[in-house]
């Protein structure tokens, strides 16, 4: 299994360099850490008394990895999970902050362990993992992967702007797909035709 050092940096790896585009409700980001992040923590890199754009791309890897270690794993209870779940669900945080525990609640209740979805990792949530994991052991990364995926293809039907980071203008997977899917088992995938048929109502 990674240790929490590996997962953050693979999820360094995912995220890419400085990017700022104006369809990203995320805003100026770096490494996956957003402005807002870096706002909320008070990181004036370039200590002139404000966190803006330029904070952001003063951002280095190792700072980067430090704020996902502390914020989105330690913080979160992520490593409370069984380790089987720990990756998608640290990843997933990184990328939709709560909602990537509010999936998880969700889909509990295919399990038979329904829990209150408020985007925390409580003792009854954890109870209720530990619950489906013993139930499905060889599935429940996957099912999690998959209710992921399903987010945010849910996400783009709603947001039209979103619609680019689910599909790439050649009609292939855009960056949310796949990095999704590098957490699902290859039998799961979906095929292009597959892929294609679910994005088909997207002008």
């Amino acid at each position: 299994m990674q240790s929490v050092d590996q997962i953050a940096r693979e999820i360094v790896r995912r995220e890419g360099g400085y990017v700022n585009d104006p369809n990203d409700l995320g805003g100026a980001t770096k490494y996956g850490v957003t402005i807002h992040t870096m706002r909320r923590l008070g990181l004036d890199l370039t200590r002139d008394g404000q966190v803006d754009a330029r904070d952001v791309q003063a951002l280095s890897e190792a700072q980067a990895i430090g704020i996902f270690k502390d914020h989105y794993f330690i913080g979160p209870r992520i490593g409370e999970l069984p380790r089987v779940l720990q990756a998608s669900v640290f990843d997933m945080y990184v990328n939709a902050g709560s909602n990537a525990v509010k999936i998880l609640q969700r889909m509990l209740a295919e399990f038979d362990q329904p829990v209150s979805v408020d985007g925390g990792l409580g003792p009854q949530t954890l109870r209720a993992v530990e619950k489906a994991t013993a139930m499905a052991p060889k599935y429940i990364a996957d099912a999690y992967g998959i209710a992921r995926r399903n987010y945010y293809y849910a996400l783009a039907d709603r947001r039209s702007a979103s619609r680019k980071y689910a599909r790439r203008r050649d009609g292939g997977k855009g960056g949310w797909i796949s990095r999704a899917e590098e957490f699902i088992s290859p039998k799961y995938h979906l095929s292009l035709k597959e892929h294609k048929r679910r994005c088909a109502k997207w002008a």
